[in-house]
């Protein structure tokens, strides 16, 4: 059955390849039906893999196969919710080392150019808490790091010295 709401993402040609690594990647996350060309387009050709139907952290979506008219840019991410250092780490390290690269306060892009925030609960409590001055002194310390680093927006959040 074709889910109501679906995120459509745009890829030049490898869409089966970024839908087969998130399903790798992400927790509920898979690859699911893989459509080609019934004819000829103006960026492939019949038979050519044209839309990807894949479920990333539960979200719907399809990969269209378009060519290289669009890119992605930040003005789409998607925010994975870490639970610890380690997943944080996990993540963060699959998307970068994969080909991606790293960008600021937990945000980077993959190989394919979508941008990710990984973003551990932590700073996301911390923000949305009643202690303003904690979630001030957690956006500080956010403010200066790439990968979201656990202990150091605790520390934050205690008002431990840096």
């Amino acid at each position: 059955m074709i889910p109501r709401n679906t995120v459509c993402l745009w890829y030049e040609r490898d869409a089966l390849d970024a839908a087969t690594f998130y399903a790798a990647t992400f927790p509920d996350s898979h690859v699911g039906a893989v459509h080609h060309a019934p004819g000829d387009y103006p960026d492939g050709k019949e038979g050519d893999v044209l839309t990807v139907e894949f479920t990333v952290a539960g979200i719907p979506c399809i990969g269209l196969n378009g060519g290289p008219v669009f890119q992605h840019n930040e003005s789409f991410s998607f925010q994975i919710a870490t639970d610890d250092q380690a997943e944080t780490d996990r993540l963060w390290n699959a998307i970068v080392g994969n080909g991606g690269q790293e960008s600021e306060c937990g945000w980077c892009k993959d190989r394919w150019g979508v941008s990710w925030q990984i973003t551990p609960r932590v700073l996301t409590e911390a923000f949305t808490g009643p202690d303003r001055a904690a979630a001030k002194r957690a956006f500080d310390a956010m403010m200066t790091m790439k990968k979201i680093h656990v202990a150091a927006i605790e520390a934050a959040v205690r008002g431990a010295p840096r």
